[in-house]
């Protein structure tokens, strides 16, 4: 087979599965749209504490005439790709994995098994613990007077919860991507020691842009475990005998 026909069987294969995924996103963002009540529900979760500064059984208030329309479209496009994102994964893998050594096939699927741990460790600790204790905060009677009122805006504090969940179960992915370079020797051990307070400042620097700023407890939340996943990085790294000295392998 001449390298120009594989070239293009490479291609038709690859436009085979990013049809696939694009159908599925569809098929599952319309599954989303028909369970939109209930992501709605959880979503709102972590903020149910609002309602008693409210007095009512209403939590968001709407102030446009097309809010409750845009939201409900935007976060069915995004939930159907969010809840398809493993038939993705595994497109990708299928498309990926065959061009690979033995030894990259493992990494990647060690790395896809790590990277699904820490997704979940990441939506439990925003989830049940950092969203309602800075809510809590946040809606304290300390910096909302009894004679102020509350009203959340429905599209603006669901994207804000949305987005704390997303850019937090990202940022936790961080401790693979350096695993990996400490297994490719593209970094050393010593150099992340010796830059660490460098990379704690980054870190909190992080917890603070996912947060939007919003107060420290949500901030140290987030930077405290991701701090601790570093150095256990480097503990890891230091058990199997990565990242000794720079020596690219391939």
């Amino acid at each position: 087979m001449s390298a120009t026909a594989s070239i293009i069987d490479h291609i038709r294969e690859l436009r085979t599965r990013v049809i696939r995924s694009c159908l599925v996103v569809f098929v599952a963002s319309c599954g989303v749209y028909f369970f939109y009540d209930s992501l709605i529900a959880v979503l709102s979760a972590p903020l149910s504490d609002v309602t008693k500064l409210t007095g009512t059984n209403k939590l968001f208030y709407v102030t446009t005439l097309f809010e409750g329309f845009w939201v409900k479209f935007k976060f069915s496009t995004i939930g159907g790709v969010i809840v398809s994102l493993p038939f993705h994964v595994y497109q990708f893998l299928r498309f990926v994995l065959p061009g690979l050594k033995s030894r990259e096939q493992k990494l990647v699927r060690y790395s896809l098994i790590a990277s699904t741990a820490l997704s979940f460790v990441s939506l439990y600790l925003c989830y049940y613990i950092v969203l309602p204790s800075s809510t809590q905060f946040l809606m304290s009677a300390d910096f909302i007077p009894k004679n102020v009122g509350v009203m959340l805006k429905f599209s603006q504090n669901l994207e804000y919860v949305f987005h704390f969940l997303l850019y937090t179960m990202i940022v936790f992915q961080f401790p693979i991507v350096l695993e990996i370079l400490l297994y490719l020797n593209v970094i050393t051990r010593k150099m992340l020691l010796t830059y660490a307070r460098f990379v704690i400042v980054l870190i909190f620097i992080i917890a603070a842009f996912i947060t939007a700023g919003a107060d420290v407890i949500s901030q140290i939340g987030i930077a405290v475990p991701l701090t601790i996943l570093f150095y256990l990085t480097i503990l890891v790294a230091k058990i199997f005998g990565w990242g000794e000295a720079i020596d690219v392998r391939y």
